[in-house]
């Protein structure tokens, strides 16, 4: 016989964890399926940029003291190469204590899943989903677990890991024929808890305050981040300087150098019947700006006050879809919009675009009303 639950969430990385947690104290009857084994930690050294919007969500899940030591991003200074124009964000215009935080992707998942062991929450590890079938009044999970086919009915099931895509829902993707290259630099001056967003020719550059050191976000054509990979460290310091300058000294030490292949892949809906897609299922997005995992936690958390709004009996029918789906539209479709329209202007070198892109970064200093405006839908999303 079939296993029944109110909401099962078929994948148990942060974003999923987060809904888990999110609907702890809600009475309804929650099961988290996680492909990884039993104590198997992630490896992903991935830096990310939490919002403040999401630490305050963090907090009121509880996890937020795990993650210490997160770094502040107390402002962000973005500038273009070979171009005039620049734009400083600061948490003290924006009235915030601060813009964001870095941590490490493994660190926040070791955080989150250490909070759903310690709340006791329904967790089956080693997990791997193989089907999802939607009906008009359940729908059902099939999933092998201890080398046993298992299945599992719920009125409700959420897609909240990326793998699950393919297989639920119609899929749009577009290919930026980019890689990022992800390290851990030391510069000789400190950084002042300052991130820098540096748009270049081939793509994004990002430096993130990560301790005493920077996490860097290099983003290149394949074939160039392939090479910047394999240069010896004194030649990749060498190149990363050329394309920062001296703003933050020499550049002295750099850590191991990783290559992820990066596109935007997202849902055409974020609802099919009696399922839901959060997070990476829903979208992925291009690293620039750093949006993609606070969009995806947005999700989470705004799905959870949907079914804490909900009686239970209506739960994953058509209309309890809907409401969930306007209320996701305008913060979705914008995040998507800001992310792909910043990788399309600014990973290029014609001279016309450079002008505009130099011309719009000065006024944008100079208008803090707009700025204001772009800090607080970078930190709050659409309704910041």
């Amino acid at each position: 016989m079939d296993e029944v639950a109110d909401v099962v969430i078929a994948g148990g990385g942060p974003v999923g964890a987060a809904l888990a947690l999110a609907l702890c104290d809600s009475g309804l009857d929650v099961l988290l399926l996680e492909a990884r084994e039993n104590g198997q930690r992630s490896r992903d050294s991935r830096p990310l940029a939490l919002s403040y919007g999401s630490r305050l969500i963090l907090e009121r899940l509880g996890v937020w003291d795990a993650l210490a030591p997160a770094t502040a991003i107390e402002r962000i200074h973005v500038s273009q190469q070979g171009g005039f124009g620049r734009v400083m964000l600061s948490a003290a215009e924006a009235r915030l204590p601060a813009l964001g935080y870095v941590v490490d992707y493994a660190q926040l998942h070791a955080g989150l899943e250490s909070a759903v062991r310690r709340r006791a929450l329904n967790y089956v590890t080693g997990a791997k989903v193989s089907a999802i079938r939607d009906a008009q009044a359940t729908a059902s999970v099939e999933f092998v677990a201890d080398d046993a086919e298992k299945a599992v009915t719920a009125r409700l099931v959420v897609a909240a890991d990326g793998g699950a895509l393919a297989g639920v829902a119609a899929a749009r993707t577009v290919d930026y024929h980019q890689s990022a290259l992800v390290a851990k630099v030391k510069s000789e001056l400190p950084h002042g808890h300052t991130a820098f967003e540096r748009f270049t020719s081939g793509g994004p550059l990002a430096l993130l305050p990560s301790g005493d050191e920077l996490a860097l976000i290099w983003t290149a054509g394949h074939d160039h981040a392939q090479k910047l990979g394999e240069l010896s460290a004194d030649e990749f310091l060498a190149q990363l300087q050329q394309q920062v300058g001296g703003r933050l000294g020499t550049f002295t030490e750099t850590g191991v150098r990783s290559l992820f292949p990066l596109l935007l892949r997202y849902a055409a809906s974020v609802t099919q019947t009696r399922t839901i897609l959060i997070g990476n299922a829903a979208q992925t997005l291009h690293p620039v700006a750093g949006q993609g995992f606070n969009l995806g936690l947005r999700d989470a958390w705004e799905l959870a006050g949907e079914l804490m709004r909900c009686t239970r009996d209506v739960i994953g029918n058509a209309a309890m879809l809907q409401a969930y789906r306007a209320r996701r539209r305008i913060d979705r479709s914008g995040g998507i919009a800001f992310t792909d329209s910043l990788v399309r202007l600014f990973s290029n070198d014609i001279m016309p675009l450079r002008m505009a892109r130099g011309a719009g970064l000065t006024l944008l200093g100079c208008m803090p009303p707009v700025k204001d405006f772009v800090v607080r839908r970078m930190t709050f999303g659409a309704r910041g």
